[in-house]
């Protein structure tokens, strides 16, 4: 663990107390059916295509949104180096990190226009509409906290600022369930590996802004907005596994549903 590391995981203030538990409460029962298989190849496209338009397309706006907000250099550093890699994968990616995001379905033999006239989900629209409030009048605090924390971040996030937890599974990538389950060629894993090159520093400069420069009296506002997207993104991962053909049977996993109706055109 290094000094930075040692520094978070002993920062004394319930702030981060907080801020960890909304996170690690970031854990939908369906997840289980999407990386295990269960989840019928022709209804798959679903899931691809409410992220894509709920957040994966316009992920750097929302995080600019931050950014232009912010009235501290440092933070507004740090945003930007993320804004930078997302926009234009310059760094890492070598391309937009939405525009990589494509080849997960490309690779899958789907239709990529779909993708330009996506029907957004009821509850996909609400919590879209929670991000964008959160985003554009909340503060940048707020605007950080919903981006680079709970969109970004996992349910493994202690692990992130404390060495001694356990941090996110990062399998081979062959054993990806993509990969696994449905056939996903290596090479259209390219967003993944991305990820994985950065999120280290992205995780550990995520948790400097937020613990080193919120102010006491919005600790609150940020928590509670937090709060607020986490209903609504339950919500909409409701949907997306109704959608996709799943249920949660009676021991809390998720089963699939035969003969399901597409729910999206």
């Amino acid at each position: 663990m290094n000094r930075s590391s040692q520094r978070l995981a002993e920062y004394p203030d319930p702030f981060r107390e907080a801020l960890l538990a909304v996170m690690e409460s970031k854990v939908h029962w369906a997840w289980e059916g999407f990386t295990g298989g269960l989840v019928p190849r022709n209804k798959l496209h679903v899931h691809f295509e409410q992220e894509y338009e709920t957040y994966v397309r316009d992920f750097p706006l929302l995080l600019g949104r931050a950014y232009a907000q912010c009235p501290i250099p440092a933070v507004r550093r740090e945003l930007a180096e993320n804004l930078y890699e997302e926009e234009t994968g310059a760094r890492v990616a070598g391309r937009p990190h939405p525009e990589l995001f494509l080849e997960y379905p490309r690779g899958l033999g789907m239709d990529i226009s779909r993708f330009a006239r996506v029907t957004l989900l009821p509850a996909a629209r609400a919590y879209r509409e929670a991000l964008d409030a959160a985003t554009l009048a909340q503060g940048w605090d707020v605007a950080a906290a919903v981006t680079v924390l709970f969109v970004e971040g996992t349910s493994h996030e202690r692990g992130e600022i404390d060495g001694r937890a356990a941090r996110r599974p990062q399998p081979p990538l062959e054993q990806h369930p993509l990969v696994v389950h449905y056939g996903l060629p290596l090479a259209s894993l390219a967003l993944t590996k991305a990820h994985r090159q950065v999120e280290g520093s992205h995780r550990a400069a995520a948790w400097a802004v937020m613990l080193g420069h919120v102010a006491p009296e919005r600790q609150r506002d940020v928590i509670d907005a937090m709060e607020r997207v986490r209903a609504r993104w339950l919500d909409y991962r409701d949907a997306v596994a109704a959608a996709c053909g799943l249920v949660r049977g009676a021991d809390g996993r998720p089963r699939p549903v035969m003969h399901v109706v597409d729910a999206v055109p």
